[in-house]
């Protein structure tokens, strides 16, 4: 079992940065993509970041050339660097990571969430 601990919200001010951290552990297999996703109140949870395991990378297109999304394999860390926040971007921040399991069955795995408000 995957367990995932995030770190790094808070309340900004629009224009200011954050860097969102996600430490993986408890795997027993290679962690294949690695993910952030937000959910704005009263909004679905939608994808901000994806890296896959080889480095491809792919953003929603409201975060494009603000956030960057890097990964430590050796820490099974994953980071979200926010820059030019906006108060739009102003929800929960969750963590998400496959995992690839016995004979290559991905499974997925889900941080708790942390808060990120920006203020206008």
């Amino acid at each position: 079992q995957v367990q995932l601990v995030e770190s790094g919200g808070g309340l900004v001010q629009a224009g200011g940065s954050l860097r969102l951290s996600c430490a993986a552990s408890g795997s027993r297999g290679r962690l294949n993509a690695m993910a952030w996703y937000r959910q704005a109140p009263g909004k679905q949870r939608e994808l901000v970041a994806r890296m896959t395991s080889g480095g491809n990378t792919n953003y929603a297109d409201d975060v494009k050339g603000r956030f960057t999304i890097s990964r430590d394999n050796a820490k099974n860390t994953v980071y979200l660097q926010m820059n030019k926040l906006k108060p739009e971007d102003t929800g929960v921040y969750s963590c998400n990571v496959w995992e690839v399991g016995g004979l290559g069955i991905l499974n997925p795995y889900w941080g708790q969430g942390t808060q990120v408000t920006v203020s206008s």
